[in-house]
């Protein structure tokens, strides 16, 4: 009898439809029975893994729980657990949405709860079961880092381990490894029920494949002369596209996607590699970057690492092709946005000043050797932000003031949580980092010593030498930084509440009206 690997997964919901995504042992049919009727879908394999994806559409809003069964044989709920339910969009629009970003997958036992602390994610699992109907969200928004290629658990490394003792020690090598990272992060009872109850969008960040992926033309130039490579990063966008961005797609935009198709005819590998390359060489080949509309709302997940370009002298967060893509989203009817971008767009503002100052000496404002050691900075403590991308954060900035309309982006990556507001507060940064991948005490310190003291006297002073103008507009950071392990949740139009874990509850640590 097949069985299930990994799923059920509830992932592209709007107010008629819903889509539900597994990994199976064998090939198979998946059929999910919801609303009295059944959803089949043959899997498709690459790499030797099988894969479903089934689409339930003209669904009515009561629609209640669901099962899943493999070749007729039901596999899903599990035994003790609460049953997993699909919750369609309102028509009237989203209410709320939750978020975060980084997660390690350690084990919970207390050795490494005192390394990482609690899996706020996995807490928030345990809670929305006897949760009242208010506090569940319509949407989960994963904002990057959902796994951490570079540095995997000690469960991870051992399966590497018995694996092979080839190059790269320590991190992930190939597709097969991929899964497995994938499995462990996604398998714990309270995350995979949470996964397979409340619809999520996702998008990834350097971990997701490495640290400082795509921070500069050097960096491409530097991980291309290593052996184990090329191999890696076809492996990491292959399996990023086969466990994150298929779910992220609609109905609609699957059925004609040239790559699905392909992967349904036999062992897909070889196609999905091919594209995965591709992606990797000509960013403009692929869009990662997607759109949903939430009622009188517009959700925006841009990719801010695969469409960069990293011309010295003209860097762009976002090449030509994915900004007019941008632009057009932006056009796009909507009361409000939310923008997705895994690393924020309004850092501190002394730490911006730096990032202005260290971009300008990388692009040799200050001669070849300023330019030698500013690329050795750059890459060293991560100055790659939108502030490192000054022509991008500029576009942007004028771009947003330009809408009129209440702008609220959803960022993470930085390991600590803030709300920045912009101006007369029609645009809003809210970052919610980690959820399980905590600083330790004492760069937490130098994070606050650094970014919010010594920064915010000198990073604008640097960004003036280097003859740097001013940013569109001025910003400041309202509430925090907190450093804890935490979730957000977004309830529109204007109220963030940050959540740190207790035990096997979730506990706000701030909430905060826009005004």
């Amino acid at each position: 009898m097949p069985a299930l690997v990994m799923g059920p997964m509830l992932r592209y919901v709007d107010s008629v439809s819903a889509s539900i995504w597994v990994e199976t042992a064998e090939p198979c049919t998946v059929t999910i029975e919801a609303d009295g009727r059944s959803y089949r879908s043959p899997t498709f394999t690459v790499h030797g893994h099988h894969y479903a994806i089934v689409d339930l559409v003209e669904l009515s809003q009561d629609i209640g729980s669901y099962s899943v069964r493999l070749d007729g044989e039901q596999v899903w709920p599990l035994a003790g657990r609460p049953p997993s339910r699909i919750r369609l969009l309102p028509a009237d629009g989203v209410r709320k949405l939750a978020f975060g970003s980084c997660r390690t997958s350690v084990p919970h036992d207390m050795a490494h709860v005192l390394t990482h602390g609690d899996d706020v994610l996995r807490a928030y699992g345990e809670h929305l079961p006897t949760a009242d109907d208010d506090e569940w969200p319509d949407l989960l928004v994963l904002l990057g880092d959902q796994v951490y290629a570079d540095n995997p658990s000690p469960a991870m490394l051992e399966y590497i381990r018995d694996r092979r003792s080839t190059e790269p020690q320590g991190e992930i090598a190939d597709f097969e490894e991929y899964a497995e990272l994938y499995r462990l992060a996604w398998t714990d009872e309270e995350i995979r029920w949470l996964l397979s109850t409340v619809p999520s969008a996702m998008i990834f960040d350097d971990h997701d494949l490495r640290d400082d992926w795509n921070t500069s033309q050097p960096w491409r130039e530097q991980m291309a002369a290593v052996p184990w490579w090329q191999r890696r990063v076809v492996a990491g966008l292959g399996a990023y596209w086969i466990y994150q961005h298929l779910g992220n797609l609609s109905p609609a935009e699957r059925a004609e996607d040239p790559l699905l198709r392909k992967l349904m005819d036999g062992d897909g590998g070889a196609a999905l590699d091919e594209f995965a390359e591709k992606a990797d060489a000509e960013p403009s080949s692929n869009r990662w970057s997607y759109a949903r509309d939430l009622g009188s709302a517009r959700l925006i997940m841009v990719d801010t690492r695969c469409a960069r370009q990293l011309t010295p002298g003209d860097r762009r967060m976002l090449d030509p092709g994915e900004w007019a893509w941008l632009e057009e989203q932006v056009a796009a009817p909507a009361e409000r946005l939310i923008i997705g971008s895994s690393i924020p767009f309004l850092l501190p503002e002394g730490v911006h000043g730096v990032q202005n100052w260290n971009e300008a000496l990388c692009d040799g404002k200050w001669g070849p050797l300023a330019r030698r050691w500013s690329e050795k900075f750059r890459q060293a403590i991560d100055l790659e932000h939108w502030a490192a991308f000054r022509r991008s954060f500029e576009d942007l900035s004028r771009l947003l003031v330009k809408t009129g309309k209440p702008v609220l982006i959803l960022s993470g990556d930085v390991h600590y949580s803030y709300l920045a507001k912009a101006g007369a507060g029609q645009i809003y940064q809210i970052v919610c980092s980690p959820i399980r991948n905590p600083l330790s005490r004492m760069l937490r310190w130098a994070n606050v010593f650094t970014q919010f003291s010594i920064a915010t006297l000198v990073g604008g002073l640097l960004a003036r030498l280097a003859g740097i103008p001013k940013p569109p507009f001025r910003w400041r950071v309202t509430n925090g930084p907190w450093f804890q392990n935490a979730v957000a949740t977004l309830t529109l139009p204007d109220e963030v509440t940050w959540y740190e874990s207790v035990g096997d509850a979730v506990r706000p640590i701030d909430s905060v009206r826009l005004r």
